[in-house]
């Protein structure tokens, strides 16, 4: 790791696609799963691939209001010319069954006329419609077939999948487990309440942890630990058992910043420094095949990064897809600065003007302002290749806060 940076600060920076290449290949996906009740599996994501227990429908069903008849007896069925049945309990020969939207088609009826189209004349019916065999019928199966492919391995649940599901037959499902992430907040600086002159509240942990729940992990958020090798070291190997170890704090190049010398004494620091703004003092490492994950102790570098690199290996570990963020497109209020070569996240709020969406950047931009991601409504990603974005460019608006 020393080649990466010099006392001035750091030598280069990897790109963020490269970093995330690299942290990809650091991951390994948990084979650990256990079976869920289905009223619990929101969001789980998929172990073995489920089929259909049974056929949806599992009989064949009325479509509309109406009546349930056998279609031959309606040819021929006009305005001027009504076919005529007699209403009945069961169908058979020129004879019809009240049905109600969902309920069983009656033995020997292939069909249903609508209710709009029938009117009762003392005991019989006349039929102003004529239908063709299976019309306004739901036959078995429509939906989902007896032993159907419904979900693969990775497939995160939606609660609409666990509908599909329990109307199948299935009540639970095996699912990954839950990636484990330790957390681990540094800095001799750092109280938790109170703090005197010089002495700064802790809130990476906090907000990092609960970023991990939000993505479907279980977070375990250590207390504070001080600049001294020794307590770092024993830290990072204590929640080697997790699936994942993030430190926030210390993982720039100054003096007090151990965590990255730490950890590539354990295993290996394979990233340092990454070109993105805010949060380019990022780490990413490996010991005993647990990735490290070191991200800056300013707020918002904090997020950015959580958001960039912990979010996607989590989804890793899980076995799962890394979904888009959610975004909103948006005329820029004023310009955008950035520096080519660093990919850019522009916090900016989002307001209508005449119908029109309008993404205003905030005017405190700095890593350390954490207000002004917590009151943003998104960030505008700025490319590497790019040198800023002007006023009145439509941007995307990446709803990063509310994605899983």
């Amino acid at each position: 790791m020393s080649d990466q940076v010099t006392d001035a600060g750091f030598k280069d920076r990897t790109r963020v696609d490269e970093a995330r290449d690299a942290l990809r290949e650091a991951v390994a996906g948990i084979d650990r799963t256990e079976s869920v009740p289905l009223t619990a599996a929101d969001g789980r994501v998929v172990a073995e691939r489920i089929t259909a227990e049974r056929s949806v429908p599992h009989y064949r069903r009325a479509a509309m209001d109406g009546y349930a008849v056998r279609a031959a007896d309606t040819f021929g069925a006009s305005d001027r010319s009504p076919s005529v049945l007699r209403a009945d309990d069961a169908v058979g020969p020129e004879r019809a069954a009240r049905v109600h939207t969902g309920s069983e088609l009656p033995e020997g009826a292939d069909a249903v006329v609508m209710v709009e189209q029938v009117e009762a004349v003392g005991d019989d019916l006349e039929v102003f419609d004529a239908v063709a065999e299976g019309e306004n019928v739901a036959p078995v199966g429509e939906d989902v077939e007896q032993g159907d492919v419904l979900y693969e391995p990775g497939h995160r649940l939606r609660p609409s999948d666990l509908g599909l599901l329990k109307s199948v037959g299935v009540d639970e499902v095996e699912t990954y487990d839950r990636p484990s992430v330790g957390v681990i907040p540094t800095g001799e600086e750092l109280v938790q309440y109170d703090p005197d002159l010089g002495e700064v509240i802790e809130t990476n942990g906090l907000t990092v942890s609960r970023y991990v729940e939000r993505w479907g992990g279980r977070a375990e958020y250590r207390n504070v630990v001080t600049d001294d090798r020794d307590a770092l070291r024993a830290a990072v190997q204590r929640d080697l058992t997790k699936d994942i170890v993030v430190t926030t704090g210390g993982s720039s190049v100054g003096e007090r910043d151990l965590i990255p010398d730490v950890v590539d004494d354990l295993g290996e620091v394979f990233v340092h420094g990454v070109a993105l703004k805010p949060g380019h003092p990022v780490a990413l490492g490996v010991v005993e095949e647990t990735p490290v994950l070191m991200l800056p102790g300013y707020p918002v570098a904090c997020i950015v990064n959580a958001v960039q690199f912990l979010r996607p290996a989590m989804k890793w570990t899980e076995n799962a897809a890394v979904p888009p963020h959610p975004t909103t497109e948006a005329r820029l209020d004023r310009k955008i600065a950035s520096e080519p070569g660093t990919r850019t996240f522009a916090r900016v709020t989002l307001e209508s003007r005449d119908g029109e969406r309008v993404a205003i950047p905030t005017r405190a931009s700095g890593s350390g302002i954490l207000s002004s991601v917590a009151q943003a409504d998104g960030w505008v990603v700025i490319p590497d290749d790019r040198e800023g974005v002007a006023e009145g460019e439509t941007v995307a608006v990446q709803d990063w806060e509310w994605s899983a």
